[in-house]
């Protein structure tokens, strides 16, 4: 009722000759808080300017007031199953109703939500998964059969390493009362510095690492002069497994699978378990 009152008070300053600034500080004096807003004094001054006499709103064209009909909500079902990915403002031009309203169909009537697809390395096709389950299967099967056989394998890969190491947030909480001031720290960036790492290791610690060299390319070449280095480390560190069996693992990158490293590997008789796709 206060809305339709100020209207006809805005309509009768209009009539009277003030301006909509007089008008809308005389509202603010007598209505306080509960005074139309600028802008809607300012409109409603200008209409009965104009000429309008009602002081109803105009009749809006447009959608429905409500839109979560049954059709609606089958449409937003078969929009959805033909594209999972379709956005809301896209299912929002395409069924003709507010955002609003979509999303509530979409959460309260189809209880659905949106997830976020699971990152894998690559999409693998049917031989390559059935592989993997033979590869596991038989990894499994030695595992049984060979309490120890986890022991003897030694795995390495290449990474990339900065000149040093960031502390981590944990590595920098202290403990402190309610009333000591909070510790501080500069904030540091990665170092441009970094170079290449390969590390093997067992189920012990580090068995031997290399750093490539800046303008080193890994191939199979050099990754057999590795080898041959990770080779003579094992013989020195872990005299056990060279004096009984160990097992290499690296996965399948072109320089680990190439022709000159296959080759030095069956002649030095160093086994490898298989890497599934």
């Amino acid at each position: 009722m206060s809305q339709f009152e100020q209207r006809a008070n805005i309509k009768f300053m209009c009539r009277l000759g003030k301006s909509a600034s007089e008008t809308l500080s005389a509202l603010q004096q007598v209505y306080g808080d509960t005074a139309l807003k600028k802008s809607a004094v300012y409109d409603w001054f200008s209409r009965f300017k104009n000429g309008q006499k009602k002081l109803e709103d105009d009749q809006r064209s447009g959608r429905p007031s409500t839109s979560r009909t049954a059709e609606i909500i089958e449409k937003v079902r078969q929009l959805i199953q033909c594209d999972r990915r379709m956005t809301i403002v896209e299912m929002e031009q395409e069924v003709g109703i507010s955002h609003g309203s979509i999303n509530a169909i979409l959460s309260d009537d189809l209880k659905m939500r949106r997830v976020s697809a699971k990152f894998v390395p690559r999409q693998l096709t049917t031989d390559q998964m059935e592989c993997r389950m033979m590869v596991a299967g038989d990894l499994f099967e030695k595992s049984t059969q060979d309490p120890t056989f986890l022991t003897k394998i030694v795995t390495g890969d290449e990474s990339w390493v900065f000149a040093y190491d960031l502390e981590t947030k944990v590595h920098s909480a202290e403990w402190h009362t309610s009333s000591s001031h909070r510790p501080k720290k500069s904030r540091l960036v990665k170092s441009k510095e970094k170079g290449m790492l390969i590390a093997f290791f067992d189920i012990e610690s580090v068995v031997h690492y290399d750093f490539v060299p800046p303008v080193q390319t890994v191939n199979g070449h050099f990754y057999v002069q590795v080898l041959l280095r990770l080779r003579d480390a094992v013989r020195r560190k872990r005299r056990d497994k060279w004096q009984g069996e160990w097992f290499l693992l690296h996965d399948n990158a072109s320089s680990h699978t190439s022709l000159v490293v296959q080759k030095f590997l069956a002649e030095k008789n160093i086994p490898v378990i298989t890497q599934p796709p």
